[in-house]
């Protein structure tokens, strides 16, 4: 709470010492404005309201619906504020031309205006529109390591849905479910964060994220945010049977959660090795996940796909290591921080792998999905909801 309570008075000081500035600006280049002048300040008194709402709102222990009410407060104030500063970057630059006189000034704080516009309508469109829209991504693996009979199986891989940014309501879910569905693949996946701090927020999902059928099986790991680290408990009893009930629901949708565990997926007279690890993090994320359990005698030549919630796993501990011989890891994570243009994120910033497809000398792949929900601010721009169809080829 200390350290969201710092941030929100710097983002409460920022917003003044904008404000301040462009009624100024108003003041001074819109003399007979005083109306739009009110209107702004009306404005900018509102979203401190915002602000004041949004952090007043207890976190820790609040319920999931007013977590919901919570974010979008807070987005609506971050998104303000963004093209405050956006178009008052602009203003200022236009200064240097203003001082000599030149035209170029004028056109600055136009621009100023439009750009301003412009984040409020992409960030709002990522919000509202673009959080929605699920795409399909299509790759090949190929390896002499996979049996005849797994030539051309066909793996659908989902990861970080954060049910609990949606409330009650399952109707994004289900379209994804469909969608993914539709796709007939082989076996299905998950990568982990099924929700963003507790286990309830999965109960209303339950049944429709029951609906997804392969032939060969749905199969799900956990992530960092499925441990109830990010909630504050009464006790740490209650905290540590915070999983075991998100196991529980899990069993309820007839799909096979690996707790640092394989299962072995048989087609024909041939097989491969699924391997499931808890979460495997790099610091500030925490450790619960044991390779070595889970499969004891990596270096053997059997084909093996590992789920894995965080890439940085397969960066530390399988990426050039002939002692982990698996051919293909599967991960989420990192979001690609729900911004993407083209295959460029600012995700990489944090992991090296934040997005797609990865080999290193020994032809170990990495996939990295950049996953169907959001935590933090609710949009993706770019970025899009994924699923991936991976395509085993001999």
């Amino acid at each position: 709470m200390r350290f969201s309570f710092i941030v929100a008075a710097l983002a409460l000081v920022v917003a003044l010492l904008l404000d301040w500035y462009i009624y100024t600006r108003l003041k001074k280049r819109v003399p007979g404005g005083k109306g739009l002048r009110k209107g702004y300040i009306t404005l900018a008194a509102v979203s401190y309201l915002i602000l004041i709402v949004g952090i007043a709102l207890p976190r820790a222990s609040a319920s999931n619906g007013f977590l919901v009410a919570d974010m979008w407060l807070l987005y609506a104030f971050v998104t303000t504020l963004i093209a405050r500063l956006s178009f008052c970057v602009l203003d200022w630059i236009s200064l240097i031309p203003r001082h000599f006189k030149l035209g170029l000034g004028k056109i600055l704080t136009r621009v100023g205006v439009v750009v301003a516009i412009g984040v409020l309508g992409i960030t709002w469109w990522g919000a509202l529109i673009n959080r929605n829209r699920i795409s399909v991504t299509r790759f090949d693996i190929p390896s002499n390591n996979w049996p005849e009979e797994f030539n051309n199986f066909t793996i659908a891989q989902i990861s970080d849905l954060h049910v609990g940014t949606w409330g009650n309501d399952t109707t994004f879910l289900s379209h994804f479910v469909d969608r993914i569905n539709a796709l007939k693949p082989d076996m299905i996946v998950f990568t982990g964060d099924i929700v963003n701090r507790e286990s309830a927020e999965f109960e209303p999902m339950v049944s429709t994220f029951a609906r997804l059928k392969a032939p060969y099986g749905v199969y799900a790991v956990m992530g960092n945010h499925d441990y109830g680290d990010y909630k504050y408990w009464e006790n740490e009893a209650e905290h540590k049977a915070d999983p075991i009930k998100l196991h529980e629901l899990y069993a309820r949708t007839g799909h096979k959660l690996l707790l640092n565990e394989t299962e072995w997926i048989k087609k024909g007279n041939d097989s491969i090795a699924l391997i499931g690890v808890e979460n495997i993090g790099d610091p500030p994320f925490h450790t619960y996940g044991d390779l070595n359990l889970a499969y004891p005698t990596l270096s053997d030549s059997h084909p093996k796909i590992l789920l894995s919630h965080n890439p940085a796993h397969w960066v530390n501990d399988i990426k050039d290591n002939k002692s982990a011989a698996i051919d293909l890891t599967l991960a989420g994570h990192t979001h690609a921080m729900q911004m993407q243009i083209g295959h460029f994120t600012p995700a990489t910033l944090r992991y090296p792998t934040a997005w797609g497809l990865f080999e290193d000398s020994l032809g170990h792949f990495l996939f990295v999905n950049r996953g169907a929900g959001t935590v933090g601010m609710p949009m993706r721009i770019g970025a899009t909801p994924e699923i991936t169809l991976l395509t085993l080829k001999k």
